[in-house]
């Protein structure tokens, strides 16, 4: 068995820069050059040849030189070791932190760029953990500007105006409005008629702002969807609830809701448990109600299983059913108000005696009803839900939210960025 090696033919350097320089081939192929090759050269980059004449040493002072440059290599080599064991043991990434300011964006940019010459764009991109999207998306809007705000408002016409965010932030940071849930409030600044954006903008510009809500508590999860009502005082939902007051003592909280509309039909604070309390606040509810027997769902306590609770329903007044005993739903509902009544509102207060607390209950139920907007009925009140009086606002919000979008957009058009002037100035 015979094994053919086959050696790759060298040239002389400059054999090849004379090929580049006159664009003519034929002064290599008559030297036994192939065709091929010197047209290879015509396309591939010069590149950097040091010789002995470039240089004007001699043997030893070359060999002295590459000792020094060997020595600067490895000193070099060990710090950018202990470099980028530093740079990623601080987890510090580019995909994961923002630079706002254009200059320093624009000196990335060209330190990039000229790394480009020695190592691959994406073995770069991926030394100092960029994404290369983020790196095209960079190098497209380089010649507008590089600041993360404002951008270009005629690039996109429809982003918030700079007066719409300052609104949004007052808001937001108001301690006015420190028991309304974010989403809640992007809905009843509609109301009002100052600013019309979704939810979604509102919890994006507080992140990205990093603004702060006076307020100490999480908003918690949104529950499951349970049982759910098809017209008013057709399910109501009882409960009672404890609140501890600063002194160690209790207050007592009995509630009683509608499934339909989420209005607070009564309530009661008592500064002791009495079962009979929940029967008192049923007949409150029941008041001025004609033609209508509630399913009223309730746990098994014994606020809601006892004598007076019982001639109620024996009256026909009511129909009680017991939550995941005698149906598969919970009561969660009003369970549901209990957290964000105490979370969005109570626990932001003193609470140091029961007419405090009576006092602050009052407020946020006279506030939940007539007041704050709820999601799940597009902008209505639990009032208007209930009273039926709100069936116009989800249309007439949806139009002021399309002439707010067409009036943010005018506005937008008519507005430049520090580019577009100096572009205009360039051009006149």
């Amino acid at each position: 068995m015979v094994t053919i090696v086959s050696t790759q033919n060298r040239y002389d350097h400059r054999l090849r820069d004379l090929v580049r320089s006159t664009r003519d081939i034929r002064c290599a192929t008559q030297h036994g050059v192939p065709p091929s090759t010197a047209r290879g050269w015509l396309k591939a980059p010069a590149a950097r040849v040091v010789t002995m004449d470039v240089l004007n040493m001699d043997a030893n002072q070359l060999q002295q030189e590459v000792l020094r440059l060997r020595a600067r290599l490895r000193r070099l080599t060990t710090l950018l070791r202990v470099l980028l064991v530093v740079f990623r043991l601080s987890g510090y990434s580019l995909n994961q932190s923002r630079l706002p300011d254009g200059n320093e964006k624009r000196t990335l940019l060209r330190v990039i760029e000229r790394s480009r010459s020695i190592l691959p764009l994406r073995r770069v991109l991926r030394l100092i953990r960029m994404s290369p999207s983020r790196y095209h998306s960079w190098s497209r809007t380089e010649e507008c500007a590089l600041d993360d705000t404002p951008s270009c408002p005629r690039l996109s016409p429809h982003q918030l105006t700079a007066t719409e965010v300052g609104v949004i932030h007052e808001l937001v940071t108001s301690e006015e409005y420190r028991h309304v849930p974010t989403g809640t409030l992007a809905m009843f600044a509609q109301r009002m008629g100052k600013v019309f954006a979704s939810a979604s903008t509102w919890y994006r510009l507080v992140r990205d702002h990093k603004w702060r809500r006076p307020r100490q508590r999480v908003h918690p999860a949104k529950p499951k969807i349970g049982i759910r009502a098809s017209c008013p005082n057709e399910i109501w939902h009882i409960d009672t609830t404890v609140i501890r007051l600063l002194d160690g003592s209790r207050a007592y909280l009995h509630a009683v809701i509608d499934n339909f509309s989420r209005r607070i039909l009564s309530w009661k604070v008592n500064d002791m448990f009495d079962p009979a309390a929940t029967a008192e606040i049923l007949l409150t509810a029941s008041q001025g109600m004609a033609n209508s027997k509630p399913m009223l769902v309730a746990d098994g306590g014994v606020e809601n299983c006892n004598g007076a609770i019982n001639e109620l329903i024996d009256s026909g007044l009511l129909k009680r059913v017991l939550a995941q005993t005698e149906m598969a739903f919970s009561n969660s509902m009003i369970e549901s108000w209990w957290r964000v009544l105490k979370h969005q509102w109570l626990y932001l207060n003193t609470l140091d005696t029961v007419r405090t607390a009576e006092k602050l209950v009052a407020f946020y139920v006279q506030e939940h009803n007539s007041r704050l907007p709820h999601s799940a009925f597009a902008g209505q009140t639990p009032d208007e839900k209930y009273l039926g009086t709100g069936d116009s606002i989800p249309k007439q919000l949806e139009a002021d939210r399309w002439s707010a979008r067409q009036a943010r957009a005018e506005a937008n058009r008519k507005r430049t960025c520090s580019a577009c002037e100096l572009q205009a100035v360039s051009v006149n």
